[in-house]
């Protein structure tokens, strides 16, 4: 029995029954038409829901790109000086090393901020997307400039001044190594008590880690723009580069044990994209956000030094200010 004249159903005649051959044949052809269109719509389906799944892989390939950058300023950081390598890429690395590893934490903040907007284009933001940025971010922000202020001050001083007494370098680990938990309890902190997406809120509580990796980052970035050798067009008396250089090595424990410390504290931090970046942009705010532009064009080593530090220690200073107002106003009388 061939297929035509199989039944439908049970009781059922087929659909071809009783017409002529040649009209048989045009209503399978146009039945074989259907066909075809509904496998092409299914393909279609099964396409755009594999261009869905690889939307919904960005922002956790853009957080593993923000560990991978921290694990490369580690790694960069930790080069040795004395080595000869033979790759031309490694020589590079070995002479810049410690602007390559500090450029390194910059270029994973930049994944880190990318995570989040891919993650709210894709409308697909999980609590696995949010761990795994938090553990990255002990990376670059946790481990990678801690391990580079205690590589660039041990460098500096064994080159300037030989062997330091142990006290002081013992001194500077630790603070290498309090900056680091401060950084782990600060994401810990961040994960429990972040209730909302980062759309939602306007302020952090504590210094952000990406603030404080930066203003280690950037002090390092100046530190050794002014160590370049470049003091023949200075006059003669003032103060030469090398020296502004050493003062910084020495500050950069400094600023890094106060980054740290201002990680896990209550103070209030304003959340600049969310705040000043959205909405209605006055002439003003449009003017300085130009001239901040043409600052980090032309000299951007100094720009994000001096930023971030206004940044990291605007907080304190505001809620200084707040505290002596509060001390100042006069109680209110009954």
């Amino acid at each position: 029995m061939n297929d035509s004249a199989a039944p439908n159903g049970p009781g059922e005649r087929p659909l071809d029954a009783g017409l002529e051959p040649r009209r048989r044949k045009r209503l399978r052809r146009h039945l074989s038409e259907e066909e075809r269109d509904q496998r092409r719509l299914r393909i279609r389906r099964h396409g755009r829901r594999a261009y869905i799944r690889s939307v919904y892989s960005l922002p956790s390939l853009a957080t593993l790109g923000n560990a991978i950058c921290g694990f490369a300023s580690i790694y960069v950081a930790a080069m040795d000086p004395n080595s000869q390598p033979l790759d031309k890429t490694t020589q590079f690395f070995l002479q810049y090393r410690f602007l390559a590893a500090a450029y390194f934490i910059f270029i994973a903040m930049l994944f880190d901020a990318l995570d989040g907007r891919l993650a709210r284009f894709a409308r697909h933001t999980t609590d696995f997307g949010g761990q795994l940025d938090s553990l990255a971010d002990v990376v670059s922000f946790g481990f990678a400039p801690s391990f580079l202020a205690l590589q660039l001050f041990g460098d500096f001083t064994r080159a300037t001044y030989g062997e330091l007494p142990p006290v002081v370098t013992r001194t500077v680990w630790s603070i290498g190594v309090l900056y680091m938990c401060c950084a782990l309890i600060r994401l810990a902190r961040f994960n429990v008590s972040n209730a909302h997406g980062e759309q939602h809120h306007f302020s952090f509580l504590g210094l952000p880690s990406p603030g404080a990796a930066a203003v280690v980052a950037s002090f390092v970035l100046m530190q050794q723009d002014l160590a370049e050798p470049f003091d023949h067009w200075r006059p003669v008396g003032s103060a030469s580069p090398g020296h502004i250089a050493a003062i910084l090595v020495w500050l950069l424990p400094v600023i890094t044990l106060c980054a740290g410390l201002l990680m896990v504290s209550t103070i209030r931090y304003p959340h600049l994209v969310n705040r000043y970046l959205r909405g209605r942009r006055s002439i003003q705010r449009l003017v300085a956000t130009l001239v901040l532009l043409l600052l980090l064009i032309v000299i951007h080593r100094y720009t994000l030094a001096i930023g971030t530090l206004i940044y990291t220690f605007w907080g304190p200073l505001a809620w200084a200010i707040a505290r002596v107002r509060r001390r100042a106003s006069p109680a209110p009388t009954s």
